[in-house]
């Protein structure tokens, strides 16, 4: 049975070439036909129509990539019909093989293309879900995926989060590592790309068929390998079903793999962006909270008759020690050193605080203890819901009496040194603040003014000395 198609179906150029060759070499009455759905449809010569003949003889050649081939050649020419035969079979077979290659050149083409993407969106946007999004949306349209997600592994909870999802992969947005029920987790374990077949989700349709139909899930370890030590798995990248069946399922996992590496290294690049541009944030503000807390340190007054002095090295950009001197009326002199338990943000902010609250009280003053229970008040909340303490020693001199009185909440270094090398340390009179409770004791010693030095210093110098002695 024939049909005339109003577009005829074309005939492969080597394969219409062949058959002219053959029919004027030879001089060959040849006729050939595409076998399509049961009906043969002329294609050679051209313009030629009708069914096959009486006579002749007649074969049929498979075409790769597209319909049967029914040939008839004329009567008495059997083995040129062989001939032309076996050389159509082998034209097809060959043809077929180059489909083939164009096919996997143009998916190869893609794939390139697809990694050059990657590449231009990992450098143009630091924002890495946005950055994961892209990446995975242009994965799954090339690959032919119908939906894809892409999951970044949590050290600090120990979990798969979701960074990116297209055709709604999985309404999860964390995945536990040690979930054998999940595909995703027991990839990332093993650190080997995992095929399955699972059952469409509820709801939805796919190449596969309806609700229930199985399809294809790819799963590929995400993996960082660092120029030193040995490489680790950051994350998974999974692809579902397929919307293009000829495609090559082990060429489908090489590129996956190779967009995994890929997005490997850039989810190590963007988490140590971050790192670094957090270290240098942080490093700006200490340096400002530096600058700013050594404003707060007092420059020492110039006292009649009194030789003052005082220095200041953090060990860190801020930190919790401080002092003042204080001139107070009748000629007496305040002295107060503190040291708030800790370094950073935490204790510079306490050590404001106290510097702000011990001025207050001083200069109204106030006695020694008396200044340290106003401060223990004005600061006891803070110190409590910080889990800070503070040691703090103040001292009031009084160079017309020859004494200094002083009140020590837990202070270890306070002396008072002769000039022939004896010293009196001032013992603590009460446990550091944060620690006891007001009110605060006192006590008093001899102080000659001219003659003795009182040396007070936080633990940063004794801690220097005895590495010193150590090497």
């Amino acid at each position: 049975m024939t049909r005339e198609a109003a577009s005829r179906p074309s005939l492969p150029e080597s394969v219409g070439g062949m058959l002219e060759d053959f029919r004027a070499g030879f001089g060959l009455e040849i006729r050939a036909w595409h076998v399509v759905g049961g009906d043969l449809v002329p294609v050679f010569p051209a313009g030629a129509s009708g069914p096959p003949g009486p006579t002749g003889r007649r074969f049929r050649v498979s075409a790769a990539g597209g319909p049967p081939l029914e040939v008839q050649v004329e009567a008495g020419a059997p083995a040129a019909a062989e001939v032309l035969r076996a050389a159509l079979e082998r034209t097809s077979e060959l043809a077929g093989g180059i489909a083939a290659c164009e096919v996997q050149l143009s998916e190869r083409r893609d794939e390139i293309g697809l990694l050059f993407s990657i590449s231009e969106t990992l450098a143009s946007v630091l924002d890495l879900q946005e950055a994961a999004q892209r990446i995975l949306e242009e994965g799954v349209r090339v690959l032919g995926a119908e939906k894809g997600s892409l999951w970044v592994y949590s050290a600090d909870d120990d979990l798969l989060r979701l960074a990116a999802s297209v055709g709604g992969d999985d309404a999860r947005a964390w995945i536990p590592v040690g979930d054998d029920a999940s595909v995703t987790a027991r990839t990332f374990r093993a650190a080997r790309p995992v095929t399955e077949e699972v059952r469409a989700q509820s709801g939805r349709e796919s190449d596969c068929g309806r609700t229930g139909e199985k399809e294809v899930r790819v799963a590929v370890p995400i993996r960082y390998a660092p120029a030193s030590g040995p490489a680790r798995t950051i994350g998974v990248l999974n692809l579902i079903g397929s919307r293009n069946h000829s495609r090559s399922a082990p060429g489908d996992r090489r590129v996956l793999v190779a967009v995994a590496n890929q997005i490997g290294a850039a989810l190590e690049m963007h988490r140590l962006l971050r790192e670094n541009m957090a270290r240098g944030r942080v490093a700006r503000e200490m340096e400002l909270a530096h600058d700013l807390q050594m404003k707060l340190l007092p420059k020492v007054p110039r006292i009649p008759g009194i030789e003052a002095a005082a220095r200041v090295f953090p060990t860190e950009s801020v930190a919790g020690d401080f002092y003042q001197i204080i001139p107070l009326s009748e000629g007496r002199i305040g002295v107060m050193i503190g040291d708030v338990s800790g370094h950073g943000f935490p204790a510079a902010l306490i050590m404001a605080l106290v510097m702000s609250a011990a001025a207050i009280y001083a200069e109204q003053g106030a006695a020694p203890a008396k200044v340290l229970e106003y401060v223990d008040r004005a600061i006891g909340d803070e110190l409590e819901s910080t889990e800070m303490y503070l040691s703090l020693c103040y001292c009031v001199l009084s160079p017309h009496e020859a004494t200094i009185t002083y009140s020590n909440a837990g202070h270890p270094h306070a002396f008072v040194v002769s000039p022939h090398g004896r010293h009196q340390r001032l013992f603590a009179t009460d446990p550091p603040m944060g620690t006891g409770k007001p009110p605060y004791g006192e006590a008093t010693v001899n102080w000659s003014r001219g003659e003795d030095l009182l040396l007070l210093f936080t633990d940063g110098l004794s801690d220097t000395l005895a590495r010193g002695l150590s090497t």
